[in-house]
């Protein structure tokens, strides 16, 4: 099934109601600066039925890992999932928090 893009303002929605955002970036990135409460499954390291939870939104640094991996995270859960549309960049220039390394 498709994952649907979703916005940073969605995505903050889906989390206060209990989803869970994925980190697909390397563990290196994710130290460097996260989205506080984020978990990181880096896409190198990512597996069929890996990830566990109810609603996931995965995210990258700038959206176009998880455009281009779409498939493989849909594979990776059977979660209700989506795509946080420009990643990491565009939830910082929505104003939402970050923290850094």
């Amino acid at each position: 099934m498709p994952l649907k893009h979703i916005t940073p303002s969605e995505a903050k929605k889906l989390v206060d109601e209990g989803a869970v955002l994925i980190d697909v970036r390397e563990a290196y990135e994710h130290v460097a600066e996260n989205i506080p409460g984020s978990r990181n499954a880096p896409l190198s390291r990512l597996g069929r039925g890996a990830i566990g939870g109810t609603k996931l939104v995965f995210f990258c640094k700038s959206g176009a890992r998880t455009r281009m991996n779409a498939r493989a995270l849909a594979d990776c859960s059977e979660a209700e999932a989506y795509i946080l549309d420009g990643g990491i960049e565009a939830w910082k220039a929505a104003g939402l928090p970050v923290k850094r390394g």
